[in-house]
């Protein structure tokens, strides 16, 4: 099924005109009503005057993540306050939140954009949806509670956490459509297996599983355990959220929303562009956004876009699966984190040397944490009072940080191994 076949299957040409009309008029915004847009695009000698088709995206400059923390919270806003009627944020590289807002045309467009999602799902209104997405400032549950509505389905906001619950509810009210992390998607599968209701008793026949990287295995390994057919949706608060793209029943490419989210590949080096199918960075610029629009996102991920015409009948472009980042975050529960910060918490604390190691891996279908921490000379010691003290404290500072519980080893000093080159302070164990 296609939600809006007028814009999903648009001719090409036809949809770079709509592209070039917006994209003069989304420069025009930000250059008259955000000052750092505008230093920047004056410091380029680029005025608006310069834009005039969707070719002329390259003349403008890149934003990146560190722009919208020296930015933090407003500055990047096009629109006063009084017009922001959403605020969402997600963890940023310095324990500061990256802050978005939203108008209410910008929630409207971002529905939009969602209910063409769970329509290519396969998803209507005869659909029971539980979003088991985190709702909050994490754009997950309310951005898909939004779209499930709008397409007129039934809408359970469970929000994630309470397993048990999950499962009751999952089986008594008869969900169809679950929205959460794939991981989470594994472990309420191992749960109803655990539980005594008989599989066949569950109604549901499809996932919408986004906010961390998972591969195929993981696709196969969550149909055959749930019995659904499990879709990926991609999607940044930075640019709205889950529904910036979305597979179709294909599955061969994630079809990016590109008349309101413009998509590039861009060498991550020489920051230019690549041809299509290559691989590189994908950057992003709003189209259609008022409330916090932004030019040339990088977004660090990296992936290749494909601009054939899918068997599904749309002409959106297809995202290849991102392979990876350009940068180091790591994606943990749906939750970004940077070894800066907990880099940082260390050396908050008086009592840790600066040496550490991060294990990440996936135990039981979920992601763990393990940190080894050298505890300086004269505070390790064979009291296991104090030890635990010691370990309390930076468990609950990191908890407090990361938003996310870490597994603490204190470690004798100069236990853990020097290097004389780039020290690796994280290990990745999960098959990514």
């Amino acid at each position: 099924m296609i939600w809006n076949e007028s814009i999903e299957c648009m001719d090409r040409d036809s949809l770079r005109k709509i592209q070039g009309i917006r994209l003069k008029k989304i420069v025009e915004h930000v250059y008259h009503n955000t000052p750092f847009y505008r230093k920047k695009m004056q410091e380029m000698d680029i005025t608006p005057d310069d834009i005039n088709s969707i070719d002329d995206i390259v003349k403008l400059p890149f934003t990146t993540k560190y722009d919208l923390r020296d930015n933090y919270p407003f500055g990047l806003c096009a629109v006063p306050m009084s017009q922001i009627v959403r605020i969402h944020a997600s963890s940023g590289t310095t324990g500061k939140p990256t802050v978005v807002g939203y108008t209410r045309k910008d929630l409207a467009s971002w529905t939009e954009c969602l209910s063409r999602a769970f329509t290519a799902f396969g998803a209507g209104s005869k659909d029971v949806f539980q979003i088991s997405y985190g709702y909050g400032l994490f754009t997950g549950g309310l951005g898909a509670h939004a779209g499930a509505e709008n397409i007129g389905a039934s809408v359970i906001p469970m929000s994630s956490g309470n397993t048990e619950k999950q499962i009751t509810l999952m089986h008594d009210f008869g969900s169809t459509m679950l929205c959460c992390t794939p991981s989470y998607a594994l472990y309420l599968a191992d749960v109803i297996r655990d539980s005594g209701f008989p599989r066949e008793e569950f109604k549901l026949k499809a996932g919408a599983f986004g906010a961390e990287p998972w591969t195929e295995n993981m696709r196969r390994e969550i149909e055959e355990k749930l019995g659904i057919k499990a879709f990926d949706i991609y999607g940044l608060s930075e640019i709205a959220g889950p529904g910036v793209g979305y597979e179709c029943e294909c599955q061969h490419g994630t079809h990016l929303n590109e008349d309101h989210y413009f998509p590039e590949i861009v060498d991550p080096q020489t920051l230019q562009p690549v041809l299509p199918g290559h691989t590189g960075e994908l950057v992003f610029t709003h189209l259609t956004k008022e409330g916090m629009p932004l030019l040339r996102y990088r977004t660090k991920d990296l992936t290749a876009l494909h601009y054939d015409r899918c068997d599904c009948g749309r002409t959106l472009v297809r995202m290849d699966r991102i392979l990876g980042r350009s940068d180091d975050m790591l994606i943990i529960r749906g939750v970004n984190v940077f070894p800066t910060q907990i880099e940082s918490v260390i050396l908050e604390l008086p009592e840790f040397e600066p040496h550490y190691l991060l294990t990440v891996d996936r135990k039981n279908n979920t992601d763990t944490m393990e940190l080894k921490v050298e505890v300086r000379e004269g505070c390790y010691s064979d009291q296991i009072n104090k030890m635990l003290t010691l370990k309390k404290k930076l468990t609950g500072r990191l908890q407090s940080v990361l938003g996310l519980g870490v597994d603490v080893k204190l470690v004798e000093p100069r236990s853990i191994e020097r290097s004389v080159g780039k020290a690796k302070r994280v290990i990745d164990n999960r098959k990514l």
